[in-house]
């Protein structure tokens, strides 16, 4: 039984998604489509909805409705260590590490919860800073290498969809700049990525899609080679 030409190559579908926490209604009809191996940006203001969306699709919100397909999947059902099984990864933007324990136990703690985890071994290829500090604990790290360590913790579960949320956020440059290498590197090892994002220098050259979320809603899709056409459209909605 054939799915059409499209269905084999989605990795995620959101389609009337609306969340709240308590009484606040934040999302107010989510749609968006991300394809396997694709990096999407969520591009907007603060308080748009851009991390509301990406605890949606993790089941971390009070309440939400419309439908979230992973993998052809619906989960709107499903618990949030259900949706990790499916292989979907989420990088708070508090980054979630044990701050007691060193980098290496930090990494070799976590379930792998499929298979295709990342070995040490890649991981410290990928992440050479956290080979020079993997003894030491979590508390000591700088925010940047804390950073790496919360990626490199997903990458160990065998997450092949990585929601990442302002991973660059009061980042040096440099380190900024290593993410955006890991994150390459990740995207041609055919991982599919979901980037709210800030700093839209960094994310401009990775991205093959850009979602401009606002009040609860996307209000419009760019693709990388319409960003010259639509880059003051895209000013205006970022306020730049």
């Amino acid at each position: 039984m054939s799915h059409g030409p499209d269905k084999e190559y989605e990795q995620l579908r959101v389609s009337g998604l609306h969340a709240f926490y308590g009484e606040s209604h934040i999302l107010h009809g989510i749609d968006m489509v991300v394809n396997r191996g694709e990096l999407v940006t969520l591009l907007g203001r603060n308080g748009a909805g851009r991390t509301t969306t990406l605890k949606a699709i993790m089941n971390m919100v009070g309440r939400r409705t419309g439908s979230i397909m992973i993998n052809g999947e619906e989960t709107m059902s499903c618990a949030p260590h259900h949706i990790a099984r499916l292989g979907v990864g989420y990088c708070p933007e508090h980054r979630g590490i044990f701050s007691s324990l060193n980098v290496q136990e930090n990494l070799t703690l976590p379930p792998v919860v499929r298979s295709g985890g990342m070995s040490l071994e890649e991981i410290y290829t990928m992440f050479p800073n956290l080979y020079e500090r993997r003894f030491s604990q979590g508390t000591k790290l700088s925010g940047g290498e804390q950073q790496m360590l919360a990626m490199a913790r997903i990458l160990r579960t065998g997450a092949n969809m990585l929601l990442l949320d302002e991973i660059t956020e009061g980042l040096a440059p440099v380190i900024v700049e290593k993410l955006g290498e890991v994150l390459t590197a990740l995207k041609k090892k055919g991982l599919t990525i979901v980037l709210v994002e800030q700093n839209f220098h960094f994310a401009k050259p990775l991205a093959d899609r850009h979602y401009v979320v606002e009040h609860g809603q996307i209000v419009e899709e760019i693709r990388a080679d319409e960003l010259e056409a639509k880059q003051s459209l895209l000013n205006d909605y970022l306020g730049v």
